[in-house]
């Protein structure tokens, strides 16, 4: 039945008169809200009556909300009964009722934000008070982000460190503290809860670091002496809080794929390739490529080598605290599959802290760090899995692995990446146990002792096993066997006498002396055998042939004493001085001690008339400070002659003698490290922005060097003796400066950007051989350590361009001496600069071609947080550095039948076809891959490093829950790289030569945080 026209039209009336009635109703409620909405005025002032432009006025537990203007004004509507709260960043928020009248309201300065807390060697600071160069890691940022190891976790972060980390399973970062100190190790000291780690960083979980300080000038390092001239990394682990209980479950997951793969050639390519570097040779190709176009895309080796990675960690903590004694423990599993097929690891950790108040006098506690990884490695050689023939499959028809086929001229002689990487096993188990015990007593009011024992113990153990195999050409008919074994033992005792006295002028002094103990014991041995009966049984006692057995072991020990004075003057002039001796077993008689002094002063300006009531300058300091500091890293007995036993054949009878190791220098003595530094401390714009500047000099004096002595001696390179000889000298700038854009309870953002330059030179080296090093296995050393000069620069020859024709070969300098110029020489080589113009390329004519150390390094992090939400943006980036490709040298090599990069697609095949790349010739025969510029390239990179997306839930308005808090987030890292590098990553180590390095990751994750 159809609707009647006239009853549609009142139904239609029936609905308008509703809809009027209802928004009348609305309109009349909404009247009389406006009208109970009052004005509230008023101005916002600091505690010394400054307006304060930007702060937060809202109305609680609405959105509702304005912020001050340039004066300090504000102006809210707001309910009668509401509350209004004033909130600025640096100040303690203030809540008033909502009232008609104009209001005036002063804001506190929040004692928490200013007075922080900082740990320094042997005592702690405020971090105002400091006087010397301490970087201070915000881990509010780091521990909402999913990180396997502490390296990830404060890389950029911190001004003056640099951080460079690896995408392989398990290995540790690496850390240069202002520049390259020296040409030995350049490693800082890292200590941890008291106690010096040796085993590395991996070892500590993340979660599990309450505070994270880098020392780095003189006057912060100089009280650990000849440990400090690297830098010191001090690292605290959390402890139980007096009444409170709580447990965490911390987890995340993740998935990683290599942040690039090279691109390689296929089949076709490879085939045409082949075939014209032969006849360019003069050798008849391969009659199995005499059709590049059958043979199709062939096999994608780097496709079946790489795959994707996954991460899983969790981590469950609890912490309680009594009248008496506060506990925190925790356990942790981690595990990582890498994107390199067949590489692992496995990590265990438990952390457990404990402290006991036994009176108000006297107080004992303990840390405690058990660690057990397992990190499996494969036969993971990436230089393979490129080079492979995309001709050759990875399986034979009887479904064994695939080998190289036909004579090693045709063949590559290449092994199979995939199989080597599937039968071999390459596994290391470690075991590493770090803490202290230690007690503290106050007494006489002013002053405490405190005493610490430590102990660190690392026990590895690493097992190689490769079977015996037949793949085609490529055999190996005996199955290898090799297990070795370490042990290594540190023990620590320190004691400290602290005075600390606060006077009624608001003066301080503090003075803390003390010795500390410190002993290492090591022992390492090795056995190998080949040949096994069966293999099924693979223990050392059950091969046959070409058994090995060694060993070795050694002792060092380091005693010291140390002092340090502080003295503040109401918080306005502070003067800090220290003093180390220590003395080292490393040296011998009459140089086994040396004295390490420092002094540091600063002055905080704004305490003066003149800037006491300044509306622009918050907090301003000015930091001196002078150090010295020492370094001892040499081996243990350079003082002194060592020998070992040797077998020697005389006649056919093997002989023990016993032969000299090492060749001594018994006036060996420290290494040491002079350093001057100047910093300024700044809170700016009502504490809008907080800066602080530094800039430093360091000199590293009496530079230990191992000293080259001729091949007549007897000697080899490895045993040559350390001397005293050279100076290294770094300088730079450093900047940290932090902005809070905007903070209140619904919204806040802040940005956090550092800046670092250095300037690093070599002054001398005592020697009129400049030290050469970066030997990757060539006829050639890579790099070299000369005065004038900044350490481990590249050296090589320069690349001119490419030759067009004949005439340019006869016209230029002989490329290749002692060869026929005929047949060395063609069209299609490099030409390289004759630089002493002398008609002949040769070793005279290399020169620095390219340096490693950046010019500056940098990073932006950006912090939001937007009612439950949070989101964390982090920038990175190195400029000004130059990477040395060494895997160029073989992925463009095209003088041997091995595969190759798409780069050399664009290859010289005529004049005119290319000025960069070469011809491809078997052979070689003008040396196209001797190092030279065409392998430098420009590291420099800016990386998108951390995006980290997380949301609180409001566990407050769960009913009858046990959580305290819940968070859940998403994060991505290494999302994306600005580069021109070609390889797979820039970040290649500090020497930066780029040969056959696991590349970094891009990893994306997923993760919660659980508190009850």
């Amino acid at each position: 039945m159809q609707n009647h026209p006239k009853i549609n039209a009142l139904k239609r009336l029936k609905c308008g008169l509703f809809l009027l009635f209802f928004l009348g109703v609305q309109l009349v409620a909404l009247s009389q809200e406006v009208d109970s909405q009052i004005t509230v005025t008023g101005l916002v002032l600091d505690e010394k009556g400054i307006p304060l432009m930007g702060a937060t006025v809202m109305e609680e537990g609405t959105s509702n909300g304005v912020v001050t203007d340039f004066d300090g004004n504000f102006q809210i509507e707001a309910s009668p009964e509401a509350q209004i709260s004033i909130s600025f960043v640096g100040f303690k928020t203030k809540t008033i009722a909502a009232t008609t009248g104009f209001v005036e309201v002063s804001l506190e300065p929040d004692a928490a934000a200013l007075d922080e807390v900082v740990v320094i060697g042997y005592g702690q600071s405020k971090q105002r008070d400091l006087t010397g160069s301490i970087s201070a890691i915000d881990l509010d940022d780091v521990q909402s982000q999913p990180s396997s190891n502490i390296g990830d976790a404060i890389q950029g972060r911190a001004a003056g460190v640099r951080v460079i980390t690896s995408g392989q399973p398990g290995n540790n970062p690496t850390f240069r503290i202002r520049g390259t100190g020296t040409i030995g190790n350049n490693d800082p000291l890292i200590v941890v809860d008291g106690v010096p780690l040796n085993g590395g960083l991996n070892q500590v979980n993340m979660k599990d670091v309450e505070s994270l300080q880098v020392l780095k000038d003189a006057s912060a390092t100089a009280i650990y002496g000849a440990r400090g001239a690297n830098g010191v990394v001090i690292i605290t682990t959390k402890r139980g809080e007096k009444g409170v209980a709580r447990m965490e479950v911390d987890a995340f997951s993740s998935i990683q794929e290599p942040t690039n793969v090279i691109d390689v050639l296929n089949a076709q390519q490879f085939a045409r390739l082949n075939n014209e570097m032969l006849v360019n040779g003069g050798i008849q190709p391969n009659p199995a490529f005499s059709d590049p176009a059958s043979l199709g895309a062939g096999t994608d080796w780097l496709d079946e080598f790489f795959t994707t990675g996954r991460q899983n960690n969790v981590t469950l903590s609890y912490s309680s605290g009594g009248e008496i004694t506060n506990l925190y423990t925790s356990l942790n599993v981690f595990n990582q599959e890498g994107t390199i097929i067949n590489s692992e690891y496995t990590r265990y950790n438990v952390q457990f802290n404990s402290d006991s108040d036994i009176n108000d006098n006297l107080r004992f506690g303990n840390s405690v760090k058990l660690n057990y990884d397992i990190k499996e490695n494969g036969e993971n050689n990436i230089q393979n899995a490129i080079l492979s023939l995309p001709t050759q499959p990875i399986f034979r028809e009887d479904g064994d692995y695939s080998g190289p086929i036909g004579q090693p001229l045709y063949s590559g002689d290449v092994e199979n990446p995939i199989g080597k990487s599937n039968i071999v096993e390459n596994s290391t188990k470690g075991f590493n146990m770090q803490g202290n015990i230690f007690g503290e007593l106050d007494f006489l009011e002013n002053f405490t002792f405190k005493t610490l024992l430590g102990a660190e113990a690392n026990f590895w153990f690493n097992r190689t096993w490769a079977p015996a195999y037949s793949w085609d050409t490529d055999v190996s008919p005996n199955a290898f066997l090799s297990e070795s074994a370490n042990r290594s033992l540190t023990l620590l005792w320190d004691n400290t006498l602290t005075y600390n006295k606060e006077f009624d002028n608001g003066s301080s002094i503090t003075g803390v002396v003390g010795t500390s103990a410190q002993e290492n014991q090591f022992k390492f041995i090795n056995g190998s055998i080949q040949n096994f009966p069966s293999e099924s049984t693979q223990q050392l006692n059950n091969g046959i042939d070409q058994t090995t057995l060694n060993g070795s072991g050694s002792e060092w020990a380091l005693f010291s004493y140390f002092a340090r004075g502080n003295f503040d003057y109401k918080d306005k002039y502070y003067l800090t001085a220290t003093v180390r001796r220590d003395g080292s077993s490393r040296f011998g008689d009459g140089n086994k001690y040396g004295t390490f002094p420092s002094a540091s002063a600063a002055w905080r300006i704004t305490e003066e008339n003149f800037l006491e009531d300044s509306e622009t300058i918050n907090d301003l300091k000015l930091r001196l400070g002078y150090g010295i500091t020492g370094n001892q890293e040499i081996g243990n007995y350079a003082f002194a002659s060592a020998y070992n036993t040797y077998l020697y054949n005389f006649n056919n009878n093997f002989v023990t003698a016993a032969v000299p190791t090492v060749l001594p220098n018994s006036n060996v003595q420290w290494e040491s490290q002079v350093q001057y530094n100047i910093g300024l401390d700044a809170t700016l714009f009502d504490r809008f922005m907080d800066l602080t500047v530094d800039l430093y000099q360091k000199n590293t004096e009496d530079m230990l060097v191992p000293q080259s002595v001729p091949v007549t001696s007897g000697y080899s390179d490895i045993f040559v003796p350390y001397i005293n000889a050279g100076e290294i000298r770094n300088r730079g700038v450093e900047v940290l400066l932090t902005t809070h854009n905007f903070d209140n309870d619904f919204f806040s953002w802040s940005t956090d950007f550092v800046f670092s330059y250095n300037e690093n030179e070599v002054i001398s080296i005592n020697s009129d051989t400049p030290l050469t090093t970066g030997s990757i296995g060539l006829n050639y050393t890579l790099a070299r350590i000369q005065p004038g000069y900044p350490v481990n620069v590249f050296y090589g020859f320069v690349q001119e361009g490419i030759f067009q024709t004949v005439e340019e070969v006869n016209n230029a300098a002989v490329q290749s001496p002692g060869t026929d110029p005929a047949t060395s020489t063609a069209p299609g080589d490099i030409r390289y600069k004759d630089l002493n113009n002398d008609g002949i390329i040769n070793d005279d004519d290399r020169t620095f071609i390219g340096n490693p150390n950046p010019d500056f390094t940098y990073s932006l992090n950006n912090t939001f947080k937007i009612g439950n939400f949070d989101l964390n943006i982090f920038i990175q980036g190195v400029y000004g550095n130059d990477i040395f490709n060494a895997n160029r040298l073989y992925t463009e090599n095209m003088s041997v039948t091995t595969n190759q990069s798409t780069a050399v697609l664009d290859r010289w095949t005529g004049p005119g076809t290319s000025n960069s790349m070469p011809r491809a010739v078997f052979g070689d025969p003008n040396n196209n891959a001797r190092p030279s510029t065409r392998y430098i390239e420009d590291g420099s990179y800016l990386r998108l490093k951390n995006v980290n997306l997380g949301y609180n839930l409001p566990v407050d308005s769960f009913q009858k829950s046990p959580l305290s808090s819940a968070r859940v987030y998403l994060s991505g890292q290494n999302l994306f790289t600005i580069t021109d590098y070609s390889g797979f990553d820039p970040e290649v180590g500090t020497n930066g030569i780029d040969n056959n390095i696991y590349p970094v990751t891009r990893t994306f994750t997923v993760g919660f945080n659980i508190g009850f």
